[in-house]
């Protein structure tokens, strides 16, 4: 079951993608602002999308939705079986292309291609390599638990896959995901791009997404 956060007045909700609540969130927040405010936040992986998404919803109230809500199918095992992209890409159409106010962090970089002409603001956060691979070996040990990753854990295997696979981000040569294909896919982005270091506190990096926002409503008023 997919579910997303809402976070209003410092209230915060869990609801389910897609379900009578969830669109009613989707469109009372139309009926505050007359312009659009899609953001989408990307980058490699463990540079902060997802806190930095989480952040955003909270101040500017909107909802919060991840990438990988939409990339994974729900397992017993987490993060292990891939939903097919064009099932993906229905889901993510039917809940955002109606939208006018929504928070997307992660990547559907390729296989999400269609979905660029939505966002109105793109956050590109970028963090060096050392410091993104440190995150995901915490964020791994809090998300399975020590023993688990751990050498001779149940998922040690995976574990040092999915590291050896982020390490190699800044390889123009590399096959998956790499800053090389994320440039490209930039300059086609049809709205601003706001880059970004995700070594920053959370807190300055959300009041420069709102410089951003302004500037854009300002722009569209002229």
């Amino acid at each position: 079951m997919l579910r997303a956060s809402w976070s209003a007045t410092g209230r915060k909700e869990t609801f389910t993608l897609g379900s009578t609540f969830c669109t009613q969130k989707l469109v009372r927040s139309a009926k505050r602002m007359a312009m659009t405010r899609r953001i989408h936040i990307t980058g490699a992986s463990g540079c902060g999308t997802t806190s930095l998404g989480r952040a955003l919803s909270q101040q500017l109230d909107l909802p919060h939705f991840d990438a990988d809500d939409f990339y994974w199918l729900p397992t017993p095992q987490a993060y292990s079986v891939k939903r097919e992209p064009a099932e993906r890409l229905r889901m993510m159409h039917e809940l955002f292309t109606p939208g006018p106010e929504w928070i997307l962090s992660g990547s559907a970089m390729g296989w999400g291609d269609d979905l660029r002409s939505l966002f109105d603001l793109i956050v590109f956060l970028q963090v060096p390599t050392d410091t993104r691979l440190a995150r995901l070996h915490e964020r791994e040990h809090r998300r399975f638990g020590a023993e688990t990753v751990a050498p001779g854990g149940e998922r040690h295997e995976a574990h040092v896959a999915f590291l050896e696979w982020a390490a190699q981000y800044d390889r123009p040569d590399f096959s998956g995901r790499n800053l090389r294909r994320h440039e490209d896919w930039l300059a086609k982005a049809r709205c601003p791009v706001l880059r970004l270091s995700g070594s920053r506190p959370i807190s300055s990096l959300v009041a420069e997404v709102e410089v951003a926002l302004k500037l854009e409503v300002s722009d569209g008023s002229e």
